[in-house]
């Protein structure tokens, strides 16, 4: 079982942020032999569908440079001409291959490990000249499998070219008694079929390969129990910030509330212990909505402020404790408590409106019934 410095087992699968942190330096599954597969049979292909119009045009190339006048090769300026065609038509020939060869390697590299680009990964690191370092990645999993993959690549390799050669043997020596062009169409063809075998051998080192490399990736980024935990409280905060961060924030609502306390149309109280202070808006609301609510000292704090700003004091102990209790801040009340509060509510606006206009007061409401599933705090 992998272990760490202080030698606890990582028995632990990485979590996200372990990922994502490893990801950021350039610790991404990566599979050397998918992506030789990958270059070699893409450039397989390349030359399939290429291979007779770059056969013929290495044709032309090589009757260029051994066909001249004979006063060119004493002209120094014509030869570098020459020269400069020769070489812009080599280009010419293997550029689709590099081209290929480049889509190739980066695609591979997606398919297993997806896009990563780190500049950390590419900072010189000293520990990786440390010898004996070294000779741990030599002898340890990961050096064992990579000896193994290169003997069997040779074992493979070696196989398939014995296999190939035994097979071409005849077509190989007839080319010599061919024309250059009929000799070079073959040989493209035999050059292919070989370049489509070796492809295939690889097929089975990169099978064993690139469920290798996932398996060490992960296998290096499993974590202890304990850096599980170290991770947690770095994540989430240790638990004396977290508190100061939960005080800060119940500060910040509480002074929000407070504000909001002059723009209510009623505070219903229970006396002393409970106050809630709701405001409804016919045009722009569908139903009263809580927009201040406490108990204790804050119950009296709300009580204090809404006497200051004229708020109405409605007392209705069972209404109150039910709005606290099921109603959260900012939102509106539930349906249940509908019928109650639109008492209140009318209550207080005859009551507005006989203190505006000199009018007669408005006989106060009596007992206010709540449904009992609304009076009882919910249970914990």
């Amino acid at each position: 079982m992998a272990e760490n410095e202080n030698g606890q087992e990582r028995t632990e699968e990485p979590t996200t942020k372990r990922l994502d942190d490893a990801r950021r330096k350039g610790q991404i599954p990566r599979s050397r032999e998918l992506n030789t597969l990958t270059m070699l049979m893409l450039g397989a292909l390349t030359f399939l569908i290429i291979g007779e119009t770059m056969i013929d045009q290495f044709s032309q190339l090589m009757h260029m440079g051994l066909s001249f006048e004979r006063r060119d090769v004493f002209n120094v300026e014509a030869m570098f001409q020459a020269m400069k065609v020769a070489l812009g038509t080599g280009l010419t020939l293997v550029l689709p291959f590099l081209l290929v060869s480049l889509l190739a390697a980066i695609a591979s590299s997606i398919a297993l490990g997806g896009l990563s680009f780190s500049l950390e990964a590419m900072t010189p690191k000293l520990e990786k000249l440390d010898p004996i370092k070294g000779m741990k990645r030599l002898l340890g999993v990961k050096g064992l499998v990579e000896l193994g993959k290169a003997v069997g690549k040779l074992l493979l390799v070696t196989l398939v070219a014995l296999i190939l050669f035994n097979a071409f043997f005849d077509e190989m020596l007839y080319l010599g008694r061919q024309t250059p062009k009929q000799a070079m169409a073959n040989g493209g063809e035999i050059l292919l079929w070989c370049f489509l075998f070796l492809s295939l051998g690889l097929i089975f080192v990169a099978a064993i390969d690139v469920p290798f490399q996932l398996w060490d990736h992960k296998r290096q980024l499993k974590m202890t129990r304990q850096e599980v935990k170290d991770e947690m409280k770095d994540t989430e905060g240790k638990p004396e910030v977290k508190r100061r961060i939960k005080q800060a924030q119940y500060e910040i609502a509480s002074r929000r509330m407070m504000e909001a306390v002059p723009e209510a149309d009623v505070v219903i109280t229970n006396p002393t212990h409970f106050a809630v202070a709701l405001k409804y808006d016919d045009s722009a609301m569908r139903a009263p909505r809580v927009v201040a609510k406490g108990r204790g000292v804050v119950a009296a704090e709300i009580r204090k402020r809404a006497l200051e700003h004229n708020v109405a004091l409605f007392q209705a102990p069972p209404l109150a404790r039910a709005l606290y209790f099921s109603t959260d801040l900012d939102r509106e009340i539930p349906a249940g408590l509908y019928y109650a509060v639109a008492q209140v509510l009318a209550y207080v606006f005859q009551l507005r409106t006989a203190t505006a206009y000199g009018g007669a007061r408005p006989p106060k409401p009596g007992d206010i019934e709540v449904p009992d599933e609304y009076y009882h705090p919910p249970a914990e």
